[in-house]
C-alpha cells in the first residue's frame, strides 16, 4: 500500500476505528450485515463499536439478536451461503466456546466440503477482556483454539489503523475470518486513513526496527513489547518489535528474515503460554533457523491456570511489560 500522508489521516480511538470499518462496509454493499446481542442503538454493543450504525443504516441491518451464540454464527453461516456478508459479534470471547461446533465444522468447511461452490463469507467478531478484572470466564485470549483449524483465518490488530484495515479486509475475504479485539484497547488513540483503507490478511509489521533481539507478538502485546523495547534503551539493548496482525495465515518469512537479522527472539502474548500462539511460532524459528540463533528462543505468556476474580491477582496471570524486559535481558545475555 501507499503510504498516507497526515492529512489523509484522523485520530480516532480503536474502537471508533473499528465502527468506521463498519459503517463504510455496510455503505459499500447492500449484502454486509451484523448480527449480534445489543448492537443496535441506544445500545450500540458492549464496546460502543457499533453505535450509531441502527440508526444510519437500519435495524434490519444491524440486527439485534437473543442471548445465543451458536444461533448468532448459524444465522450468519446460512446467510452467508446464500449470498449475504455477513459480520457476527460474539459479546467476548469466552462465549464463543457455544459457536465453536457452528465455526470449525460448518464455515471452517463449507468451501472445502463443497468443492469451492459454497464459500463461507462470515466474520465473527469477538473481544477478551482480559486485564479488566473481569475473571475467570470473561477474560480469556483463545485464539490458538482456531489456529488450530483450517479453513478460518485469524486475526488480531492492535493499533486503531490496523483495526480498521484488517476489519475492512476480514468482512469481504471469502473465507471466515474469527476477528479478535482486546476490550482495554478500545480507547487507544491513532493516527486512521480516511476513506477506504485495508490492510491485507497475512502480513506482519515492523513497528519498531532493532538489531539485538525480535520480540515477536500481536494484539495488546505490541504496545506492551513497545513499552518494553524502550525502556531496555537505556541499557543499550535494541529491540525490533514485529506485529504479527494475523495468526493464520501466519507471515512465516516476515517472523524469519527479522529473528535471522537480530539472532534471538522472545515470543510474547496473551493467550495461555502453554500449547499456545508462541508456541508454534518459536518451533518454526528455531526449526528454520538452527545453527543461526545467538539464544534459545523466550516465550512470555499467560500462566497455565484459571484467572482470577481479583483484578491484582489477574495481573499476576498475563504477560507485563516486566516480564517481556525480563525475557529480553534473559535473551540478549544467553552465554555472555
Amino acid at each position: 500500500m501507499s503510504a498516507v500522508t497526515e492529512s489523509e489521516t484522523k485520530t480516532l480511538t480503536f474502537g471508533a476505528a473499528l465502527n468506521a470499518a463498519l459503517d463504510e462496509a455496510l455503505t459499500a454493499d447492500e449484502r454486509v450485515f451484523l448480527l449480534g446481542e445489543d448492537l443496535a442503538d441506544p445500545a450500540g454493543g458492549v464496546g460502543k463499536v457499533t453505535a450509531g450504525l441502527s440508526t444510519k443504516h437500519g435495524r434490519h441491518r444491524v440486527l439485534d439478536t437473543p442471548i445465543s451464540e451458536a444461533a448468532i454464527v448459524g444465522a450468519a453461516i446460512g446467510a452467508a451461503i446464500d449470498g449475504q456478508i455477513a459480520i457476527a459479534e460474539i459479546m467476548i470471547m469466552d462465549f464463543i466456546g457455544i459457536a465453536v461446533d457452528q465455526i470449525v465444522n460448518l464455515a471452517a468447511k463449507a468451501r472445502f466440503t463443497s468443492a469451492g461452490r459454497t464459500p463461507c463469507n462470515i466474520t465473527v467478531r469477538t473481544s477478551s477482556f482480559g486485564g479488566l478484572g473481569s475473571g475467570a470466564t470473561h477474560s480469556q485470549s483463545l485464539e490458538a483454539w482456531f489456529m488450530h483449524i483450517p479453513g478460518i483465518k485469524v486475526v488480531v490488530p492492535a493499533t486503531p489503523a490496523d483495526a480498521k484495515g484488517l476489519l475492512t479486509a476480514s468482512i469481504f475475504d471469502p473465507d471466515p475470518v474469527l476477528f479478535l479485539e482486546t476490550n482495554i484497547l478500545y480507547g487507544k488513540r491513532g493516527p486512521v486513513p480516511t476513506g477506504s483503507h485495508t490492510v491485507p490478511l497475512g502480513k506482519a509489521d515492523v513497528k519498531r526496527p532493532g538489531s539485538d533481539v525480535t520480540i515477536v507478538t500481536y494484539g495488546r502485546g505490541v504496545h506492551d513489547a513497545l513499552d518494553a523495547a524502550k525502556a531496555l534503551e537505556t541499557e543499550g539493548i535494541d529491540v525490533e518489535v514485529l506485529d504479527l496482525r494475523t495468526l493464520v495465515p501466519l507471515d512465516v518469512p516476515a517472523v524469519l528474515e527479522s529473528v535471522g537479522r537480530t539472532g534471538r527472539a522472545v515470543v510474547a502474548h496473551y493467550a495461555v503460554e502453554f500449547a499456545g500462539p508462541g508456541a508454534e511460532i518459536a518451533a518454526r524459528i528455531s526449526t528454520d533457523l538452527f545453527g543461526q540463533l545467538q539464544a534459545p528462543v523466550a516465550r512470555v505468556g499467560a500462566r497455565f491456570r484459571p484467572i482470577p476474580a481479583a483484578k491484582e491477582l489477574e495481573t499476576a496471570v498475563f504477560p507485563n511489560v516486566d516480564r517481556i524486559v525480563s525475557a529480553v535481558r534473559a535473551t540478549v545475555g544467553y552465554n555472555k
